[in-house]
């Protein structure tokens, strides 16, 4: 089976192209400074064209579901939808965080992954790698950083644009119990994307092309000022 998956959680989108015989085939990731929308079938068309594949090689379509960017995430479901309407190919719908922990796989400490969540938030998970796999420890939430590093008492990975931007009180909480990725991981990767998509996929667990949306985990602010007004 041949993958195409879609990360758009974070400004650095990507698409990668992942088989299950051979491994990882191709990986873009651009850092959009507009939308994704602009980019994002160019940057497919490039890496089918790289991979000198069509759409028909490919088998299936994996899209981190979220959270992150509210309009990243429309932006990449509609696209797999899209996809999968033209090609008949069916879409695996993959957790943004779940995916992200991947980036540290046989890491000995919990992992903590955080995206900004505007307002003072970060949507945040935390996985411990046991038997072989990710177990989760916290699950997806949205939350203030000084309450959620309330939950630590130990030695913890943290990674994402949110650890980045709230470094600074990440330290002065945690202090040495604090270890930050390197940079190059810092980030989703839409190859890990992929490769959770083959493994759903080969348990038959696809998404309902139709009635998928993105897991936004809050409200957003548009539905925030409506329930406000009614």
């Amino acid at each position: 089976m041949r993958i195409l998956s879609i990360e758009t959680s974070t400004m650095l989108g990507g698409v990668a192209i992942v088989d299950e015989q051979t491994g990882l085939v191709a990986e873009t990731r651009l850092n959009v400074k507009t939308t994704h929308s602009e980019r994002l079938m160019t940057v497919i068309d490039h890496v089918l064209e790289q991979s000198e594949m069509g759409l028909d090689n490919i088998d299936a379509f994996a899209v981190a579901i979220g959270p992150g960017s509210f309009t990243g995430l429309r932006i990449g479901l509609s696209t797999a939808k899209g996809l999968s309407y033209a090609t008949g190919k069916p879409i695996v719908a993959v957790p943004t965080l779940e995916a992200f922990a991947h980036n540290f796989s046989y890491c000995s400490y919990p992992v903590c992954l955080m995206l900004d969540a505007r307002k003072g938030e970060v949507y945040a998970a935390v996985f411990k790698w046991e038997g072989g796999a990710f177990r989760r420890v916290v699950e997806d939430i949205s939350i203030k950083t000084e309450d959620l590093l309330k939950k630590f008492d130990q030695v913890v990975l943290f990674a994402g644009e949110g650890a980045a931007l709230y470094k600074s009180v990440i330290t002065e909480v945690m202090k040495e119990r604090a270890v930050f990725a390197s940079p190059e991981k810092m980030v989703p990767s839409p190859a890990n994307v992929a490769v959770l998509g083959l493994s759903k996929a080969a348990r038959g667990e696809y998404a309902d092309a139709l009635a998928s949306v993105p897991r936004y985990i809050r409200k957003s602010e548009a539905e925030v000022k409506w329930s406000e007004r009614v």
